[in-house]
């Protein structure tokens, strides 16, 4: 078997009480005493902090890497300026997405923020399109969400209060170099920082002794997420699944539509582009009766018994925030909000109720 990878941040994971769990190849933390229903309304209430280290930051350099880029990811790259950072996807020519990123400005190269799964993958895409990345081993990546995160950071680091939605900034912290951008994963205003490995450590002891911030794992992300309406590439999303299909068509702007001064010249794009708005299943919102969540590849059926399944679960688990189970699930398209289906769990079906997302208000700082 191969060996987990471990972030800068193991020993003070298991410092602070952590449960490990293995997650896309990494030794990561997946809750901590406070627990995840702890920890979730924590991140609601005040400030989280995450160690998101396993992703994957990539750097991209030289002449005419914007318009390169965009030959591999349908958004406007040409068009983002400096100091802001935009959601993107990698798409195959089947239509499908390899991978969903981030992509930063930062004035004389690209920086991209992939997913810990697909880092490898992702790099030897960009290198069989002739981009061949700087992979960036050496930093450690957080994540502050959460009402109180500008506060909490702000005590430490000059600059970053008067940052917006989607802003990137390098900025210093005790002679350490930051990359901070404000974004996240949470629904919640935050940020996420890049700062050297061998800072890691001093630069989280700093937040958790804060008062407002406490350590949160991957099970409250997850349910930080779900309750966003956010999508999960390798649940959500896939190399078979489109993204009108997925839900994320609002990542191809104009520019890069039928008819935009950059329409097309991505994979797949004779498939995207037409199913735009017209795709026949999507991603939808849907909250069960009662208690009992439900979960992923749950079939759901449009009657309390007989028939053929209309769709399936994507994501589904408990939200905290909303006090019942939520769930993300591939459905017609024409089903209106509204609509009572029923999922099938353990061999009874269970009555749901198609809703709009997200689950709970996003409170990004715009």
């Amino acid at each position: 078997m191969t060996e987990l990878r471990r972030t800068p941040l193991y020993d003070l994971h298991i410092e602070l009480g952590a449960r490990m769990v293995p997650y896309a190849g990494w030794e990561m933390p997946v809750q901590y005493p406070l627990g995840v229903l702890g920890e979730h309304q924590h991140t609601r209430a005040a400030a989280g902090l995450f160690d998101v280290s396993h992703m994957g930051q990539l750097i991209l350099r030289g002449p005419g890497v914007a318009e390169a880029l965009e030959r591999l990811v349908p958004a406007d790259i040409v068009g983002l300026a400096p100091g802001r950072q935009r959601y993107g996807l990698f798409t195959n020519d089947r239509g499908g997405i390899v991978d969903d990123l981030m992509i930063a400005n930062k004035g004389d190269h690209l920086l991209l923020v992939v997913n810990a799964a697909c880092a490898d993958k992702d790099i030897a895409h960009l290198a069989a399109h002739g981009l061949h990345p700087e992979v960036v081993g050496d930093r450690a990546l957080l994540a502050l969400q959460g009402p109180a995160a500008e506060s909490a950071l702000a005590s430490l680091v000059a600059g970053v209060a008067e940052m917006r939605f989607m802003d990137v900034a390098d900025l210093e912290w005790d002679g350490a170099r930051l990359w901070v951008s404000r974004s996240g994963y949470t629904g919640e205003d935050g940020f996420e920082i890049s700062l050297r490995e061998d800072r890691a450590v001093d630069f989280a002891r700093a937040l958790l002794a804060l008062d407002e911030v406490a350590p949160v794992g991957l099970g409250a992300r997850d349910s930080l997420r779900l309750e966003a309406g956010l999508p999960l590439y390798g649940n959500d999303m896939g190399e078979d699944v489109t993204p009108a299909q997925a839900g994320v068509g609002f990542a191809i702007p104009k520019a890069r539509r039928a008819g935009g001064v950059r329409a097309g010249g991505f994979p797949g794009a004779d498939v995207i582009l037409p199913e735009l708005g017209a795709a026949a299943h999507s991603r939808r919102g849907v909250m069960p009766e009662g208690r009992a969540p439900i979960r992923e590849g749950v079939a759901i059926f449009a009657g309390a018994e007989g028939g053929e399944p209309l769709g399936h679960v994507t994501s589904g688990g408990f939200g905290p925030s909303v006090g019942g189970p939520v769930a993300m699930a591939t459905l017609p398209s024409g089903i209106p909000d509204g609509a009572v289906l029923y999922a099938e769990l353990r061999g009874k079906r269970q009555k749901l109720r198609v809703v709009p997302m997200p689950f709970v208000k996003t409170t990004y700082k715009r």
